[in-house]
């Protein structure tokens, strides 16, 4: 399995989920002011997806939405959180991808996956089983037209003849696939030497899947002449933090019940909970969340370190459960007391802080001694100086 990655960057994925009473316009706007605050805090990564149905997952254009944010902000990266590959012509998706990768100046990332809700594919008449089938072929169309190619290639879905991208990418776009229980996403990282966007990584079932997942990703990266890096795994987790339990499960009372509720309709694995201290219980219990303090976060990220073998980045799965101003607050306290648990930046620190502490009072007195010696030597001068 090899050893826990002492690093991990932090971040957020949102699909968004927004309760159905809120504004869709309201709440559009407090995730950019979400991702401009998580600039201003240090973090990582912002990841935003797309979904056309259910009245919950209100972004339909990841690219646009991060547009908008690209000019909000100096440093975070942006992620898709994913494009849905069979929804689109795979050329489009190219070169809309290199169009924001100009607009951010080479902070996008590329997140591909088979789309979720069975209502979306209903709506534009595709269906679902062949979701999977139809992204690894649209991800290689895109993959060889990132990387210069000129492809030809007809389909059951799509055609395209002698296509280029006419203008090239600002950077070397970072592309990751996503994985939940099944082998696809795993499989393709590996063939395109990917990274992986575990979305089941807190799942009572997902996460013993995670060691797996990475074994496949590097046999099938060996196979195809391809390497996967640690660095570029990514895990996902439900995750509200306040100074106190007590705080964190009343600020979750605002939304957590509905749109956890909602997700039972639209997720495997997820089950209605009658009241919202029996679902924060169950989903504390069962490791799928942490709504608590940062010290259950943490616990949280080494579980999964210990599990996964190590990872690079761990996502906030972040929906309406609190009002925003708890969820800015929540990512606050993730800046400042979970994530430099895992960067290495508070150990110097701490060891500073104990020096000193353990010296009991011995600075202090060498510091007032050196304040009796000055004292007295000016004392001594003024009395030569007026002798």
């Amino acid at each position: 399995m090899g050893n826990p990655r002492a690093t991990v960057e932090f971040g957020a994925f949102l699909a968004p989920w927004h309760k159905v009473e809120t504004d869709a316009n309201t709440a559009i706007h407090q995730d950019l002011a979400l991702v401009e605050h998580m600039d201003k805090l240090g973090f990582a990564e912002f990841w935003i997806g797309e979904h056309h149905s259910g009245g919950v997952e209100i972004v339909s254009s990841p690219e646009m939405f991060l547009a908008a944010a690209a000019q909000r902000t100096s440093r975070i990266k942006l992620g898709l959180g994913v494009v849905s590959l069979p929804y689109h012509h795979p050329f489009m998706i190219a070169d809309r991808l290199v169009l924001l990768d100009h607009l951010s100046r080479g902070r996008v990332i590329f997140g591909a996956g088979p789309g979720q809700l069975a209502d979306d594919a209903h709506m534009i008449g595709i269906d679902p089983v062949e979701n999977r089938r139809k992204m690894e072929q649209a991800f290689d169309v895109i993959h060889r037209l990132l990387e210069g190619e000129t492809v030809t290639e007809e389909t059951d879905w799509y055609k395209i003849q002698d296509a280029y991208l006419h203008v090239a990418p600002y950077s070397n776009i970072e592309k990751a696939v996503t994985a939940t229980v099944s082998p696809t996403g795993p499989k393709l990282a590996g063939k395109y030497g990917a990274g992986i966007l575990s979305l089941a990584a807190t799942n009572p079932m997902g996460v013993e899947l995670l060691a797996g997942h990475w074994d496949i990703a590097e046999q099938i990266a060996a196979e195809n002449g391809q390497t996967v890096s640690r660095d570029q795994w990514r895990l996902t987790g439900l995750m509200h933090v306040a100074e106190t339990e007590e705080q964190a499960r009343a600020d979750c009372r605002h939304g957590l019940l509905d749109l956890m509720n909602y997700l039972s309709h639209v997720t495997p694995g997820f089950e209605k909970a009658p009241d919202v201290d029996t679902l924060i219980d169950g989903i504390n219990d069962s490791g799928l969340a942490v709504i608590g303090t940062p010290g259950m976060a943490i616990a949280q990220v080494e579980r999964l370190q210990e599990k996964s073998g190590g990872f690079g980045k761990f996502l906030v799965l972040h929906g309406e459960w609190a009002p925003q101003p708890a969820a800015l607050r929540s990512f606050e306290l993730i800046a400042e007391r979970v994530a430099p648990e895992f960067s290495g930046s508070r150990k110097p620190r701490q060891r500073g802080y104990d020096q000193v502490v353990a010296s009991d009072k011995a600075a202090a007195d060498a510091t007032a001694a050196g304040q009796e010696a000055a004292r007295k030597q000016f004392e001594a001068e003024r009395s030569v100086a007026v002798g």
